[in-house]
């Protein structure tokens, strides 16, 4: 079983729940891309990476999820941050430099955020539905958000888009 991004569920909402992120490490490449080839286009350097493209030339365990984020401060809808997380108790410190200089090292800190998850493939339709009931769902429960959206995909592109496991995350204001 893939390692997943550690979580602590705070409260659960008809709908989502409400989670504390634990800290850790990311390894994110930047794209300018729309939401259905962002993914793609920064796979090949975070697999390259985690696949022994790194100043060590160390394998590091895939995790899950695969997270696709459009940041609060982005200058364009087609700016998306892809992202791995690394395993559990690493940090930004512990890590061999990418060789690839497209992909960045991050420390995350603790986060509160709010999840939704659901199946299918997560397209840009579906996603972008699942985004809104999301906030629609916070807003009337009276919980602040930010401008922050992440996708986040646990299961590899080729399982079938019915069966494929999605969440919407969004970090609390």
């Amino acid at each position: 079983m893939t390692q997943r991004q550690e979580f602590t569920v705070i409260q659960s909402y008809d709908g989502f729940e409400l989670r504390e992120y634990l800290p850790c490490s990311i390894a994110e490449v930047k794209v300018s891309a729309d939401y259905s080839s962002a993914g793609s286009v920064a796979f090949r350097s975070l697999f390259g990476y985690i696949s022994q493209g790194n100043k060590r030339s160390e394998k590091i365990a895939m995790t899950a999820p695969v997270i696709s984020a459009q940041k609060a401060d982005k200058t364009a809808d087609d700016e998306w941050f892809v992202s791995f997380v690394m395993p559990a108790g690493s940090t930004k410190a512990d890590m061999p430099d990418p060789n690839d200089p497209r992909v960045v090292l991050s420390q995350l800190s603790a986060e509160t955020c709010i999840a939704a998850s659901f199946r299918g493939k997560a397209s840009a339709e579906l996603a972008k539905k699942k985004v809104a009931e999301l906030r629609a769902l916070a807003s009337k429960e009276n919980i602040a958000l930010s401008d922050e959206t992440r996708i986040c995909r646990f299961d590899p592109p080729f399982k079938p888009g019915f069966l494929q496991y999605n969440e919407i995350v969004i970090p609390t204001a």
